[in-house]
């Protein structure tokens, strides 16, 4: 192995930087495997007062990610981070293995609008995907090429919206991974811009009234820092064509009394009405109607409470097809009449069953997907809720898909799981038959490897499920190097996907485990709740039990051990490791949410509450968040995995001085010798948009962590 030091300049380009920014002489270290000494990080004297209780934040001024004093930490921390990956003899050989089977041509699944036919495609190694069209029987043209908007590939395509008759497009789009997003107006056929640039659009749709403009949401846009927490009053704005933004209506959000952290607002096929959801966190909506048909009409509320979650499905005419969750924990789909859309006036068309729902339509057709222990189920029904048929599956996996115009004949869905690549299938709507549309080629073979469901006992003797996924033939003796994933929250649920990072950790000899925990929406409504708030423990005792499952089964052994999660999977990780350290031998948290005292009073952290509750909510709160933060519960003294903390310093969602504080805990608390790091990607956000060569440099880098630290001398 030939060691080299990197020098500040290398580091930063790696690191995506364009610019070499002024840094503290006294905070670069040089680093190897034996000897590691960290970036000094300042401790402030900052104190905060919890019900009479005295907790101090070292660290709080990290939380300022706009200032010279953290761009030098930044820059100082990733120094040593990169002299440290630079070390990984076989570093290199992951990024070829990741780069191969990364490289082949992926097509997304095909979608009518107007006369063309649209669809996603990436040549391989492209950093964004690129939209395609074609006419019937005609060639493929490139129609948005996200990868023309900025030198890096750090400018991504964030959303697409054609008016109904296919003739307009808005599409939103993110620069360096922000949640802030513009929207343009495009002329679909001479592929000319209409208006101005949108700007300062955040968590947005976009829904066409005819031709004449689109409804969309944003905040008022924070001045100054970033991590203020004043993008509370979500507002429902319309943009009519050919005018300036400054002159868009507020049509819902504006007053005290439609106060809201989330408005959205859908209009109906033909037209005629607006519904609104409105939420004040992540679950739950209000719903509301306004009939467009008549002039200046009211907007009438039809949910008042945010108990449920219902959104718009459908509409024929006035009637109205809805899903929701409401009095049906599993979700089902009702129908009323937009004149009368009282909730005692709601038919169901398709009732609530044991397994959890997810509706869609296509040419006249209701297609109602089950999630069966976390793996697809689809039946097809008329609109008149009667079952048609079961929907044949190419395996056990996910397929999603199923929606089209409501002329279309035959539809299209994407099946995969976690050793099968994304193949499409047109479907005809009549026959129910489908058929292969796009098979990729790619340089990994899935009969080589199996995926194997399991149910284990959490701590309370919950049975949770988990899918492994392995070589065959894979030798259980404990020595197998493995990766255990996890999310549990926000009603989020990880059915099977195909990855080509994952793929690649296969191929290296790794055991790939992703446990189903509570706080995700695999089992419906009761399934999340049972990990919120003072039930959120539930949520790491799943993933415990998990790696104790695949301890006991031999698949694995602590010292052979990694554990992975991102966002609220990086919370996952983080008090996982905190609780019991010595379970696991990597910890790889990702733009996690790691500070539970103050995740609110950052800007999109205020909307979160329903999961997590909140530290000013009660004596009861404060303590049990304070029980499991990360930031606040590791301990001098005690030895933590090896840890690669990772973030993205232009992180607006989840902002990274959650990483930054977590990592400056352990690196001035760690006992022992297993290493606490930080890799921070410059210009770079929460994940989506990601360039496809900073996935690549990213996925090496975390995989040949792990494996170096599992003591792997060579692959």
């Amino acid at each position: 192995m030939i060691k080299r030091t990197l020098t500040l300049a290398v580091v930063l380009a790696l690191a995506g930087c364009n610019t070499l920014p002024e840094v503290d002489k006294n905070m670069l270290t040089t680093t190897d495997h034996n000897t590691l000494t960290y970036p000094k990080t300042h401790q402030g004297d900052v104190v905060d007062s919890y019900f009479g209780q005295q907790v101090a934040d070292p660290y709080r001024w990290l939380e300022d990610d706009k200032s010279a004093a953290t761009a030098a930490w930044v820059s100082a921390q990733n120094q040593t981070t990169f002299n440290y990956l630079a070390q990984i003899p076989y570093r290199e050989q992951i990024k070829q293995t990741v780069t191969k089977l990364i490289n082949y041509e992926k097509i997304g699944t095909p979608f009518k609008k107007g006369k063309y036919t649209y669809f996603y495609k990436n040549d391989g190694l492209q950093n964004q995907y690129v939209l395609y069209r074609k006419l019937d029987n005609g060639e493929a043209e490139v129609f948005l090429d996200p990868n023309t908007f900025s030198a890096d590939g750090t400018t991504s395509l964030a959303q697409v919206r054609f008016s109904k008759d296919g003739s307009l497009v808005a599409y939103q789009i993110s620069e360096g991974g922000s949640d802030w997003t513009k929207i343009i107006v495009l002329n679909t056929e001479t592929k000319q811009q209409i208006g101005d640039t949108l700007v300062d659009v955040k968590f947005s749709d976009v829904s066409w009234l005819g031709n004449t403009g689109f409804y969309y949401s944003s905040y008022d846009k924070p001045t100054g820092s970033e991590l203020s927490a004043k993008t509370d009053q979500h507002k429902l704005y319309f943009h009519t064509l050919n005018t300036p933004q400054s002159s868009d209506k507020v049509v819902f959000g504006a007053t005290a009394e439609q106060k809201h952290r989330y408005v959205y607002g859908t209009v109906t096929e033909d037209g005629k009405y607006l519904l609104i959801t409105a939420k004040v966190s992540t679950s739950g909506n209000k719903l509301f109607i306004q009939d467009l048909s008549q002039a200046n009409s009211p907007i009438k509320t039809i949910l008042d409470h945010t108990d449920s979650d219902t959104s718009l499905l459908e509409s024929d005419g006035d009637t109205l097809y809805f899903e929701t969750n409401l009095n049906a924990p599993n979700k089902r789909v009702v129908k009323v009449n937009a004149k009368s859309p009282a909730v005692a006036q709601w038919q169901d068309l398709i009732p609530e069953t044991q397994h959890v729902l997810e509706a869609s339509t296509a040419g006249g057709y209701l297609f109602a997907s089950y999630m069966v222990d976390a793996v697809s189920k689809v039946q097809q029904y008329d609109m008149q809720g009667k079952w048609l048929r079961d929907i044949h599956l190419p395996g056990v996996g996910s397929a999603y898909g199923f929606s089209g115009e409501d002329d279309a004949t035959e539809t299209y869905f994407a099946f995969s799981n976690y050793k099968t690549p994304t193949t499409s299938y047109r479907f005809d709507l009549k026959t129910g038959l489908s058929e292969v549309y796009q098979k990729p080629k790619i340089a990994f073979d899935p009969d080589n490897f199996e995926s194997k469901q399991v149910f284990y006992s959490s701590k309370d003797g919950t049975k949770v499920p988990m899918i492994i996924t392995y070589k065959k033939g894979l030798k259980l003796d404990g020595s197998n190097p493995t990766l255990l994933y996890g999310y549990g929250g926000f009603n989020v649920s990880l059915t099977p996907s195909f990855s080509s990072t994952r793929a690649a950790w296969l191929e290296l000899g790794g055991v790939y485990a992703v446990a189903n925990i509570r706080g995700g929406g695999e089992y419906g409504k009761n399934w999340h709740k049972a990990g919120t708030q003072l039930q959120k423990q539930n949520v790491f005792d799943d993933f415990i039990a998990a790696a104790e499952y695949l301890i006991a089964e031999n698949y694995t052994s602590s010292p052979k051990l990694a554990v992975n999660g991102g966002s609220n999977g990086g919370l996952l990780v983080g008090a996982v490791m905190t609780q019991r350290p010595e379970l696991f031998k990597v910890a790889l948290p990702a733009v996690g949410v790691l500070d539970m005292l103050r995740y609110h009073t950052f800007t999109a952290g205020a909307g979160w509450a329903y999961d997590y509750g909140t530290a000013e909510q009660s004596k009861e709160m404060f303590e049990y968040l304070k029980g499991y933060s990360p930031v606040h519960n590791v301990k001098a003294g005690v030895s933590y995995p090896a840890t690669l903390v990772t973030t993205g310093d232009h992180d607006d969602r989840v902002v990274p001085a959650h990483s930054y504080k977590f990592a400056a805990e352990l690196q001035a608390k760690q006992a022992g010798t297993n290493p606490t790091l930080i890799r921070i990607e410059t210009n770079a956000g929460h994940g989506a948009g990601t360039p496809t060569s900073k996935i690549i440099e990213q996925t090496a880098d975390v995989f040949g962590f792990t494996l170096f630290n599992m003591g792997i001398t060579k692959l």
